[in-house]
């Protein structure tokens, strides 16, 4: 039976020997004398002693562990992500280390600080804010490999992989300006965040470009949960003048819209014409149907892998930048407006 709590310092005592030289002997490495290695497993074995194997694997660089630090990996985005890039890295024999930053600066630095202190090879980032990033520049320059995923950060030279969101999100203002409306709600997350401040650009020109001035009170900014959602469009919608449409910036605040326009009594697409940026498994399971602007996101996982897996294999080139297109899925979530 192993006996607990027994160390190396323990074995090297009872071997007559240094720690230095039973950790020698136990992990073969450098010189030892046939004698004394052998005294020294012995103890180990008399001992129960078990090295921890992992902690020493971390420690010196050699466990194939990679980390990935979405914004928070209870969105549906971050979480099918995460999926396929276990299952890119598993192929090739590395473990996958998951750490959200819920949308946090500050966790972000001290996971980051965390992760580089065990070694972990390489890093896929969706970054918290595009400015506050010396944690992010600091990592670059030390020459750890990172890839970027769905946002930037200035400043910082390495793979990217993102999706054009401020072209999807003007596609999607313009279907709804296309089908008569002009009262255009938007509900986004936090400005700092990248692909918040692209779509948010992406909602304002669209309406420039048709003529519609900006009505600043019909933008409802929540975090990016379904329950802040519901509160969101709660207050977009309970004026007497309220919107004809609802455009939503991803897969959590659509279904928080979606229960706070049930919770007024207010119908899709009869009252409310409602589209979301990503798609969503409800999406289809809905009456009506969801319109959205789907994100090609089987491929973005894959990708960024490849390019981890390509930095880590010492591969020297130019930091590489993809940028995926959208794509409008129209359903049955959109109709003209009725007339008051």
């Amino acid at each position: 039976m192993t006996r607990k709590g027994v160390t190396l310092k323990d074995v090297a005592a009872a071997a007559n020997v240094s720690r230095a030289t039973a950790a020698r002997a136990l992990n073969s490495y450098g010189y030892v004398g046939d004698q004394t290695a052998l005294r020294v497993i012995e103890a180990a074995d008399a001992l129960g002693y078990r090295a921890n194997r992992v902690a020493q694997a971390l420690r010196s660089g050699q466990l194939p562990i990679v980390g990935y630090l979405p914004g928070d990996i209870q969105n549906p985005f971050f979480a099918r992500i995460a999926h396929d890039l276990e299952v890119e890295f598993r192929k090739q024999g590395h473990n996958l280390l998951i750490a959200s930053s819920e949308e946090n600066v500050e966790q972000e630095r001290e996971l980051l600080e965390s992760l580089r202190s065990l070694s972990v090879r390489g890093f896929i980032l969706a970054p918290t804010s595009a400015t506050d990033n010396q944690h992010i520049l600091k990592l670059a320059r030390e020459g750890a490999p990172i890839v970027l995923i769905d946002r930037v950060s200035e400043n910082v030279r390495c793979d990217s992989v993102l999706v054009d969101n401020e072209g999807g999100a003007r596609e999607a203002v313009d279907y709804l300006v296309a089908n008569g409306h002009r009262r255009i709600a938007l509900l986004r997350d936090e400005s700092r965040i990248f692909t918040a401040q692209e779509r948010l650009a992406g909602y304002r020109n669209s309406l420039q470009a048709h003529g519609i001035e900006l009505d600043e009170t019909l933008i409802g900014v929540s975090r990016s949960t379904v329950e802040h959602a519901i509160e969101a469009t709660i207050r977009l919608f309970s004026r007497r003048d309220r919107p004809t449409a609802l455009f939503t910036v991803d897969s959590l605040m659509t279904q928080g819209a979606l229960l706070a326009l049930r919770s007024m009594g207010l119908s899709i697409p009869q009252d409310v014409s409602l589209v979301g940026f990503d798609d969503f498994d409800l999406a289809t399971f809905t009456d009506p149907q969801i319109t959205v602007m789907a994100q090609p996101i089987a491929e973005i996982g894959p990708l960024a892998a490849q390019m981890l897996l390509d930095r880590l294999a010492g591969k020297k080139v130019a930091p590489r930048l993809t940028r995926f297109p959208t794509r409008l899925i129209v359903r049955g979530s959109v109709s003209h407006p009725k007339k008051r």
